[in-house]
């Protein structure tokens, strides 16, 4: 296949009314179209609709994979839950990455081409439910997402050397994040050296105890509302909940200091250089496990040939005289062995002798002759 592209759309906070899926129908015949979703896969031609447009109408979720390596991820945030100006800081440098006012909404177009993959055919599908949560998170006030984004500008070389990291650290990886760099090909020495010094969210493993006593100093009022919103049915209550409480949870201690872009390069290629060189002496520890593994192979197998004592030179003989090419290399291989075991044994005179007789005695066998040439 010399060309494939893959595009799902899906819609999480609106389900699609058949008219939606009707004018979705018209930008494609053989789309799979459900309440929440539009995926399609193309072979050749392209796709008739715009992204962005459909994004702004439609969908809160888009993504699209290329055979060519060209990875592309959109996500629809409402206006009312973020925090623009914040967003645009975090995102300074990063060429890959922009924000798009989409009427009620803030689109995240992420773009990465020539993503390397480990496997041998990616066709797009899985990589948008495991990408999902991101929208949820930064919903909830975690913004590690732009980290990444910022880190892919890092590895790009967009940002300058005694630039600050943007955010106190990453902290432990979270599934949706860490096949966020898997889909953007960030480079895994990059996600180490980040996540060994950082800190993540207040929240990531807020207990219980912590939630309910935080919901218990919130006011009558906001309970209310909390609670009326809920009943109607609003889809964002739970992630407006999380980011008040990550707000009044006592912060953790910060790191020490921001690192820079510099920083995290040079630890990133010193990583690297220690797992190449972890490499290289696994690889020679395993070649000399391999060539001591066949030494004994050998020696066992000469053992055996030597307690067979003239047995051996009688089973030369036979396999000659089938005059065909496999007997002809299976006298030649055991010759091969009983010159090995003169040598140490100390009778490589012997051998030459018998060898020499051996020779003129089959002469006229070419083919024979020539096998011998070529072990030496």
């Amino acid at each position: 296949m010399s060309e494939y592209q893959y595009y799902e759309f899906q819609a999480v906070d609106r389900p699609l009314t058949e008219a939606d899926r009707a004018e979705l129908r018209k930008l494609s015949s053989r789309a799979r179209i459900t309440a929440t979703s539009f995926t399609n896969d193309y072979q050749w031609g392209d796709f008739k609709g715009d992204p962005a447009k459909l994004m702004a109408r439609w969908f809160d979720l888009h993504l699209y994979v290329a055979n060519w390596g060209s990875h592309r991820l959109m996500i629809r945030l409402p206006l009312r839950l973020v925090d623009r100006r914040h967003l645009d800081d975090l995102l300074r440098g990063v060429d890959g990455a922009t924000l798009t006012a989409a009427g009620e909404h803030l689109v995240l177009d992420i773009i990465r081409e020539e993503v390397e993959s480990d496997e041998e055919w990616d066709d797009g599908a899985g990589w948008l439910a495991a990408l999902a949560p991101l929208r949820t998170a930064v919903l909830s006030g975690d913004l590690r997402l732009f980290y990444l984004l910022w880190l892919m500008a890092v590895e790009d070389g967009t940002i300058a050397d005694d630039v600050p990291e943007p955010l106190p650290g990453i902290g432990p990886m979270t599934g949706a994040l860490d096949a966020l760099a898997d889909f953007l090909g960030i480079a895994q020495d990059l996600i180490d050296v980040v996540t060994e010094g950082g800190v993540g969210p207040a929240d990531d493993a807020m207990p219980q105890a912590s939630v309910r006593k935080l919901i218990a100093g919130l006011s009558d009022n906001d309970k209310t509302s909390l609670l009326a919103r809920v009943f109607a049915g609003e889809p964002h209550v739970a992630s407006e909940l999380r980011a008040l409480l990550r707000k009044r949870q006592t912060p953790r201690p910060p790191a020490a200091r921001a690192r820079t872009a510099g920083e995290l390069r040079a630890g990133a290629d010193a990583m690297h250089e220690a797992r190449e060189q972890q490499r290289k002496e696994q690889r020679a520890t395993e070649e000399r496990r391999q060539a001591a593994a066949q030494a004994r192979a050998e020696r066992t197998r000469l053992d055996a040939i030597r307690t067979r004592g003239e047995a051996a030179w009688h089973e030369v003989e036979t396999e000659i005289q089938r005059s065909n090419a496999g007997a002809y290399a299976r006298a030649a291989n055991l010759l091969r062995d009983l010159k090995a075991i003169a040598e140490a044994d100390g009778t490589a005179t012997d051998f030459s002798r018998r060898l020499s007789a051996l020779r003129t005695r089959h002469a006229r066998k070419e083919r024979f002759i020539a096998r011998l040439a070529e072990l030496g």
